[in-house]
C-alpha cells in the first residue's frame, strides 16, 4: 500500500489515534543507563562501533545525526496499521505529508507544514559533556533549526540514578568571555578543557525538570530523562574529557558552517550569554509539577493531570495519571504523541500495557499519536485495575492553546 493509503486506514481504525513503533537510538559517545525496557541483549544491538542505544525517541519526524554510520530512518518514528494479521509501517513523517492538517491540526500545519518537535528518553549511566544547542541563527548556516528543550525525570524510569545525577547548567555569574575563549581553545588544541569549572552543578530531583533554552550550555546528568524538543538534531560538544572519557574533537565542531571550523570566537557566539550566567537560572529554568486544575477536582473525576514542561512556547509536555478502577474522558486543545509509563487498559478504540522489557524491533503498545481532532472530542480512557494507575506523558507541539507560559 502506499503512504497515504497506510496513512488514511491506521488513522480510520484507530478512530484518529494511532499506533506508534518503539524508535532506538545509539549514539557512539554514551553507555547505556539500562533503564528504557530494553532487553539486556539488545543493549549493543546495532553493534559496537555504534555505541549503545541509550535514547528512545517518540513522535519523532527528525532523522538522528549520528555520522557517516546512521542507519537508514534512524531516529523517525512509523505508525503502525495491523490488517488480519497483516502488519504496515508507514513514517509518521510521511504521515504528516499526506494527512496535513487532518492529523496535526490545520494551526500547526499553516504555521510548521510539518510536525515541528519530538520527544525522547535519554538514558545515560554517566553524565554527558558540556555541550550547546545551537539557535536558529546559527543552525540555519547548517542548513538546521536551533534547538530548545526540556527534562523531565519520570519515577518510573528512575530506580537508580546512575552514575552522575547532577547536570552542569550555564555559567557562574562572573565569568568572562576570555575565560570561557581559553576553554574552547584548549579544548581545540586537544588539552583537558575543564570547562565545567566555569558552572554550577544541579542536583537532579526525580519527578521534576528544567528548561533549557538554545544557546544554553548544559551538562546532562545520569538520570534517565524525558525530553520533549524542537524538531532538530544541532549540537555541538564544548567539553573535551568527561569523567575521563575522551570526546572526540570532530563533535566540539559539529553542526560548525565550513567557513567558521577552527574559529574559536564563532563558538563563543553560540552561546547566549544572558542565559548562562542568568543569577536566578534555577528559579527561572526549574521546572516543579503544576497541576492543570485543582487536584481535588481532578481526583473526584478520577485522574490527576500535571504539565511537567510549560516554559517553552516551541513545545509543552503533561504527566497524566489515571486513577485504579476509573475511566475519564481527556480533552485537548492540540494533537500530541504520548508514552505510557505504568499500568494498562484502555485508550479510545486501543488496548494499551507497559511493557517490563522489549527486544529491539518488537512492536509495543505503549506508544501513540492523537490527532488534534480526537484530542478536541475528548480521549476515553479506562483503567481497570483495583490497584495500579495508568501514568502517561504527552508532548504537544509549539503554541499550545491550553498552556498559560508564565
Amino acid at each position: 500500500m502506499s503512504a497515504n493509503s497506510i496513512a488514511n486506514k491506521a488513522l480510520e481504525q484507530g478512530k484518529g489515534v494511532v499506533c506508534l513503533a518503539p524508535n532506538w537510538v545509539p549514539r557512539s559517545f554514551c553507555v547505556p543507563g539500562r533503564r528504557i525496557k530494553l532487553h539486556p541483549d539488545d543493549y549493543y544491538a546495532l553493534g559496537g562501533e555504534r555505541g549503545g542505544i541509550d535514547e528512545r525517541w517518540f513522535a519523532s519526524t527528525t532523522p538522528a545525526d549520528n555520522g557517516p554510520l546512521t542507519s537508514r530512518d534512524e531516529g523517525l518514528s512509523f505508525i503502525i496499521f495491523e490488517d488480519g494479521g497483516k502488519v504496515e509501517k508507514v513514517r509518521l513523517l510521511d504521515a504528516v505529508a499526506e494527512l496535513k492538517g487532518e492529523i496535526i491540526g490545520e494551526r500547526l500545519w499553516a504555521e510548521h507544514k510539518r510536525w515541528p518537535m519530538y520527544s525522547k528518553f535519554f538514558d545515560n549511566k554517566g553524565a554527558l559533556p558540556h555541550h550547546i544547542h545551537h539557535r536558529d541563527e546559527h543552525a540555519a548556516l547548517t542548513g538546521q533549526l536551533g534547538k530548545p528543550e526540556a527534562y523531565y525525570f519520570p519515577p518510573q524510569a528512575n530506580n537508580h540514578g546512575g552514575d552522575f545525577p547532577y547536570t552542569f547548567f550555564g555559567l557562574n555569574p562572573g565569568v568572562t568571555k576570555d575565560q570561557v575563549r581559553k576553554a574552547l581553545k584548549d579544548a581545540a588544541e586537544g588539552r583537558d578543557n575543564t570547562i565545567t569549572s566555569l558552572s554550577a552543578a544541579y542536583r537532579l530531583d526525580v519527578g521534576t525538570g528544567w528548561d533549557v533554552p538554545p544557546g544554553v550550555l548544559h551538562a546532562p546528568g545520569s538520570l534517565c530523562t524525558y525530553e520533549p524538543q524542537k524538531a532538530s538534531d544541532v549540537f555541538a560538544m564544548y567539553e573535551n574529557i568527561t569523567h575521563d572519557q575522551v570526546v572526540s574533537k570532530e563533535l566540539l565542531w559539529k553542526d560548525t558552517p565550513k567557513d567558521k571550523e577552527g574559529d574559536v570566537d564563532w563558538l563563543l557566539s553560540v552561546i547566549d550569554w544572558d542565559l548562562n550566567v542568568d543569577p536566578n537560572f534555577a528559579q527561572n529554568r526549574y521546572m516543579a509539577p503544576r497541576p492543570v486544575r485543582p487536584v481535588k477536582e481532578m481526583q473526584a473525576e478520577g485522574y490527576i493531570e500535571n504539565w511537567i514542561c510549560y516554559k517553552s512556547n516551541a513545545f509543552s509536555a503533561k504527566e497524566l495519571t489515571v486513577l485504579p478502577g476509573q475511566t475519564v474522558t481527556i480533552k485537548d486543545s492540540g494533537c500530541y504523541g504520548l508514552i505510557t509509563m505504568q499500568g494498562h487498559g484502555t485508550l479510545g478504540v486501543w488496548d494499551i500495557e507497559t511493557p517490563a522489557m522489549i527486544r529491539y524491533g518488537q512492536l509495543t503498545h505503549d506508544e501513540y499519536f492523537v490527532s488534534e481532532k480526537a484530542a478536541k472530542e475528548g480521549v476515553k480512557i479506562t483503567n481497570p485495575s483495583k490497584t495500579d494507575p495508568i501514568v502517561m506523558l504527552k508532548h504537544f507541539g509549539p503554541g499550545n492553546p491550553d498552556l498559560t507560559i508564565e
